[in-house]
């Protein structure tokens, strides 16, 4: 094993699904019937996610974090033992994420301890944008460069994901997307198998996304849905596949289009077709949380539509966050005004030109 280096700064955003929510998961079952129609979703990392100095640890897994409350958890101390590490992952909480990347990697690496301090994080938390995912991340790229793993970016994103898949989270395949960074990527799920295509803008894409402070149960969302595979659901099953399939398919691709030659006013316009379709192929399965009464409120507000080109809910929809793409950069701001205005909370997200994205 190479000696590890002392100290690495990190920073790892969540990640927005653009289009294409829930298609992982959905492409997945085709490892046991290939008549399911493959996934694609259009990923771009957020502008904020977690800030973190990590350094090693010769036998203990050491956990410090600010949440974007400013509430700091931690140190907490886990000894580095399999067992001990694998219990804490598959009981949930806080610390599981990182415990089950830490388990997954030294299952299959050689390496010792991390200490981590996550001193800043001001990604929402359990709002559709992959904070965990993005934790994982974290710990699979402090491994990566303190202990010299030669990972790809592709390798980064599996540990993340088969550590998070220890969890009860059980979280989907494209969530990991964020160790692009704010590069676009569109992703392809067939079975097992995951492409990933880098999307180069031509022009810069101003959005916002806001918490809608409201709630939704992802898992009973994931549960309804994952009732309509492979063959199963009825009339409403039949409609949530179509929609995963087909009508997924021909909007995804569209909208990489859109991102590659930059056209916001396109992108928008496809949110809003995405989010129609949606609420008719797919609210039907979980009528309880994809009703969502005030994500819709929020996307038909008169006091926006002329900020706006178009928008649509975030990671398995409900009322947890909402996106919006702006008209340019000062409907942005005035968006983000306007969000707070409805109490709300917004974030900025803009997709950068590969012209103006810096090192």
């Amino acid at each position: 094993m190479t000696a590890p280096m002392n100290e690495v700064e990190l920073f790892v955003p969540g990640r927005l699904c653009l289009l294409g929510e829930h298609s992982d998961w959905a492409g997945g079952y085709r490892r046991m019937d290939s008549s399911v129609h493959k996934g694609f979703c259009l990923i771009v990392g957020t502008n904020q996610g977690i800030y973190a100095r990590v350094r090693p640890h010769p036998d203990k897994l050491i956990i410090k974090s600010m949440l974007p409350d400013n509430k700091v958890l931690g140190p907490h101390e886990i000894d580095l033992d399999s067992e001990k590490l694998l219990e804490v992952a598959v009981e949930g909480g806080f610390y599981s994420y990182t415990a089950g990347a830490t388990y997954h990697t030294m299952c299959h690496y050689t390496v010792r301890g991390l200490e981590i301090d996550a001193y800043k994080m001001d990604l929402p938390i359990r709002k559709g944008l992959s904070s965990s995912a993005a934790n994982n991340v974290m710990v699979a790229r402090a491994f990566n460069q303190l202990y010299d793993l030669k990972l790809t970016k592709r390798g980064e994103m599996e540990i993340a994901y088969q550590g998070e898949i220890l969890t009860p989270s059980r979280c989907g395949r494209m969530d990991q997307a964020c160790a692009y960074g704010s590069t676009p990527v569109f992703l392809t799920f067939d079975g097992e198998r995951m492409d990933v295509q880098e999307v180069q803008p031509r022009n810069d894409i101003y959005m916002v996304v806001a918490d809608l402070k409201a709630g939704k149960n992802t898992q009973k969302i994931l549960a309804d849905l994952n009732a309509c595979y492979p063959k199963s659901g009825g009339k409403i099953g039949e409609d949530v596949r179509y929609y995963l399939g087909p009508v997924n398919k021909e909007i995804a691709h569209r909208g990489r289009e859109a991102v590659m030659d930059g056209d916001a006013e396109r992108l928008g316009t496809l949110m809003t077709e995405a989010q129609r379709f949606f609420d008719m192929f797919m609210a039907p399965a979980c009528p309880q949380e994809l009703l969502s009464p005030k994500l819709h409120f929020v996307l038909s507000s008169p006091d926006i539509s002329d900020l706006i080109y178009g928008g649509k809910g975030v990671g398995s929809q409900g009322d947890g966050c909402v996106q919006f793409v702006a008209r340019g950069p000062e409907e942005q701001s005035r968006l983000l005004i306007k969000m707070r205005e409805m109490d709300l909370d917004p974030y900025p997200l803009t997709i950068y030109a590969q012209k103006t994205k810096t090192a």
